[in-house]
């Protein structure tokens, strides 16, 4: 198996893992700081995420012309390259500092809904956590070179032995009294072991050189013309997800911030789960583009690639709709109901983007990534202010309503968009996304409420509906929702997963 395959199988395993170690570890890590704590925690990971902004989308730039350089076999110029690069970073760690330092003046005077001792873990959490973010940004740049180099295998399995070692540490921390404070020193030291061995990778193994023969203005020219727009669209998802964290930390107590905290996450995996979908189709897409396929050919695969997702996705969405209450009360206390409907709102409003994954191929490969970058920022701002408003009076609830209105309004421009430029049949698009999937979902809703009304309440009774809807859920999506191409995609997969198990 090549190092593409196993990367990305990796990449799957990765994903599953984090979202089933997460929804184990999280309400043992809430039940153990107590929500206040947790809030704080939440709120100042946020913020420092906002500094994290000044990584400028380096990292995707060391992956593309480590690669280029390779092909080219310029040595020479991959050594300039990466002493330039590490130029900039030692800049950025520098900027990383001085930046916190000018942050942790205006902590107490910025979060005044927390207490003394709430102000001072959050001081002590985010002198840690900048240090992290100014020997993590650099240090990132060492596993960019190794996807450069085609490594995948070597970075990924030690991001999971990373990821599954530091889970089991947390967990004796915690059980033995650990905080906050101790989380963050974990991964601290986690994180310096990592950029330590990742060096001796890339140094011992792969030979890698960082050497600056010449320094050029072009140079630099080239490397911030590819990463600009990165960056930009690393400041939209601060918007999407950070900004209503720091925002709610100005006007909330930070119990309000660890129930808008437990329903982004959970929001999160929803669109983690669609990204691992459709990515097993996105190269085909990027062939078809660089193939000059004609527009019905690319409506032709949106719609093949739209559909499997929007059947998977619908999975989650109807089990989340009927059962996501109990399980959230179940999980993590029933004071968490608004975390059940922030998650909710998040994963309806967020449905038919995810869907939609095959226009960032078609996009890239036209050249059009500055148009999606900047219509989101700007409607992402918009919504952000009507967040913070609308957040006085609803506290989480308005905080995400607004970002949900700000998304909305991208995604309508998005779809003219597409509809314009890149010359996608959308109306067909949409007619042939909700054909038969949206009557199978309506009988699958309505045999799911009825599941729901078995009475009981804890893990078992939530295990047996969850059982009964998703066989109810395959048996009528199979038979009344899905094509001919999808019956079959569904019947190779489980054959494969049949036959792995025997």
């Amino acid at each position: 198996m090549s190092q593409l395959k196993k990367g990305a199988f990796l990449n799957y395993a990765t994903i599953i893992l984090t979202n089933v170690v997460g929804l184990l570890l999280t309400p043992f890590i809430l039940k153990s700081l107590g929500d206040a704590e947790y809030g704080v925690y939440t709120v100042i990971g946020a913020l420092v995420g906002t500094i994290s902004l000044l990584d400028l989308g380096l990292n995707n730039t060391i992956v593309r012309f480590v690669a280029k350089y390779r092909a080219e076999k310029d040595r020479k110029g991959e050594e300039t390259f990466l002493a330039t690069t590490m130029l900039i970073y030692v800049m950025i760690s520098i900027a990383i500092i001085v930046i916190g330092i000018i942050f942790y003046r205006y902590i107490e005077s910025f979060f005044t809904k927390m207490d003394a001792h709430e102000i001072k873990t959050a001081k002590t959490i985010f002198i840690l956590l900048i240090f992290n973010l100014s020997i993590g940004i650099p240090g990132g740049s060492f596993q960019a070179i190794c996807y450069g180099y085609e490594q995948f295998v070597f970075p990924k399995s030690l991001n999971i032995i990373r990821y599954i070692i530091r889970s089991l540490v947390v967990v004796i921390v915690l059980l033995a009294g650990g905080k906050a404070i101790a989380l963050v020193l974990i991964d601290s030291i986690f994180n310096l072991i990592i950029i330590i061995i990742f060096f001796y990778y890339i140094h011992y193994r792969l030979k890698v050189k960082i050497k600056l023969h010449s320094f050029s203005k072009t140079f630099l020219k080239h490397i911030f013309s590819y990463s600009i727009w990165i960056f930009v669209y690393g400041i939209v998802a601060q918007f999407q997800w950070k900004v209503g964290h720091i925002i709610l930390g100005k006007i909330c107590t930070p119990e309000i911030l660890a129930i808008y905290a437990i329903g982004i996450m959970l929001g999160g995996y929803y669109g983690a789960f669609s990204s691992a979908i459709t990515s097993v189709f996105l190269p085909r897409a990027t062939q078809m583009t660089v193939n000059n396929s004609s527009h019905e050919e690319l409506t032709d695969m949106m719609i093949k690639i739209g559909r499997v997702s929007f059947i998977s996705l619908l999975f989650i969405l109807g089990a989340f709709m009927l059962y996501g209450k109990q399980f959230v009360f179940l999980w993590v206390g029933n004071s968490y109901f608004d975390s059940w409907l922030i998650a909710l709102v998040i994963m309806l409003a967020y449905t038919i983007p995810l869907v939609q994954g095959f226009t960032g191929a078609l996009i890239e490969a036209q050249n059009k990534v500055a148009f999606k970058s900047i219509t989101y920022l700007i409607f992402m701002i918009v919504g952000t202010v009507i967040g913070y408003f609308l957040a006085l009076n609803y506290k989480s609830i308005g905080m995400i309503s607004g970002t949900i209105i700000g998304w909305f309004f991208a995604q309508n421009v998005m779809n003219y968009f597409y509809y314009k430029i890149l010359k996608l049949n959308m109306l067909r698009f949409f007619r042939e996304l909700f054909q038969r999937t949206l009557v199978a979902f309506i009988i699958i809703l309505i045999f799911g409420y009825l599941f729901k009304l078995i009475p009981g309440a804890g893990w078992l009774n939530f295990t047996l509906k969850c059982n009964l809807y998703a066989v109810i859920f395959a048996l009528v999506i199979y038979k009344i929702g899905m094509n001919e191409y999808e019956k079959n995609l569904f019947l190779k997969t489980f054959v494969k997963i049949f036959n792995r198990k025997s």
